[in-house]
């Protein structure tokens, strides 16, 4: 799932691209992507693109007075190209979702691959007319949130510190990935009750929150569209790395399955030497 860093890097990636052009087709393919259908998107049409933003996991791409506002869910991606084929394409069952094309050429495809179909797009006067965006907690690299401002949003939690991280009303932008490696570089159990916190815990925690996230931002700066996915692989020290050693310890880096997803965690530097038990038991195996 595209996450912070990755929707970044895209919206970097546009602004290079994409400002300053005029859209000449907006072409929804699948039925389920589009959410809004006043203003339609041909109304997009004819019009400039202007300096993208980014909300969390949204990305809003200002075109004329309106915004196409797309959030990419856990398997849809952005594909930027320069030339795109002669023949419009056909609505199907293909992982093509929408494609938007540019006067002089080129533009890109929104896509998204399995059969569980959650990209969403829409076409609105305001970003914040998308629920998903109206609902946002603060960016978690804004230059006002600081310690005190995390140890806000934890206070009172009774929530699994993991579920916290993800919950993009509490915080905007981390999702499964980036919430193990924060807990990785905390040295925390993503079990955690947020409300546990010690005042140095809550400061370790909001570092690695604040490093983890910048440095992935970092590594991703410049790198194309197509070659992000890549990059985000190669920088997880624990995510979807199970059974390798952690490079901290070296100790085996373990997973917790879910019904659609799992955490990946290292027992020694995370949980005291301790594996945890299914995610079903919510508890330390003992």
């Amino acid at each position: 799932m595209p996450e912070l860093p990755e929707v970044e890097a895209l919206r970097e990636y546009l602004d290079e691209h994409l400002t300053g052009r005029v859209v000449e087709r907006v072409l929804p393919l699948a039925v389920s992507v589009l959410k809004t259908y006043d203003p339609p998107p041909a109304a997009l049409e004819g019009q400039p693109a202007g300096t993208p933003a980014r909300y969390g996991k949204f990305l809003a791409l200002p075109v004329g007075e309106l915004h196409l506002v797309t959030h990419l869910a856990r398997a849809g991606w952005l594909r930027w190209q320069d030339t795109l084929p002669a023949q419009p394409p056909r609505p199907g069952k293909g992982p093509l979702a929408l494609r938007v094309s540019l006067v002089g050429g080129g533009g890109f495809d929104l896509t998204e691959a399995g059969t569980q179909k959650r990209l969403a797009v829409y076409v609105v006067r305001d970003p914040q007319e998308v629920p998903g965006i109206a609902r946002l907690g603060p960016d978690p690299l804004a230059e006002g949130f600081d310690r005190d401002a995390f140890a806000a949003l934890l206070a009172g939690e009774r929530r699994q510190i993991k579920g916290v991280l993800r919950d993009q009303s509490v915080i905007a932008g981390i999702g499964n990935a980036y919430s193990d490696e924060i807990l990785h570089a905390a040295r925390v159990s993503p079990f955690k009750l947020a409300a546990s916190f010690t005042e140095e815990q809550v400061t370790q925690l909001y570092e690695a929150v604040r490093s983890t996230l910048g440095e992935a931002v970092g590594r991703a700066h410049g790198v194309s569209a197509g070659a992000l996915k890549a990059e985000k692989k190669s920088g997880l020290r624990v995510h979807g790395r199970a059974g390798e050693p952690c490079p901290v310890c070296g100790d085996t880096v373990r997973s917790v399955s879910f019904a659609d997803s799992s955490l990946e965690y290292c027992p020694t530097c995370q949980t005291g030497g301790k594996p945890l038990a299914d995610r079903r038991l919510s508890r330390l195996l003992k």
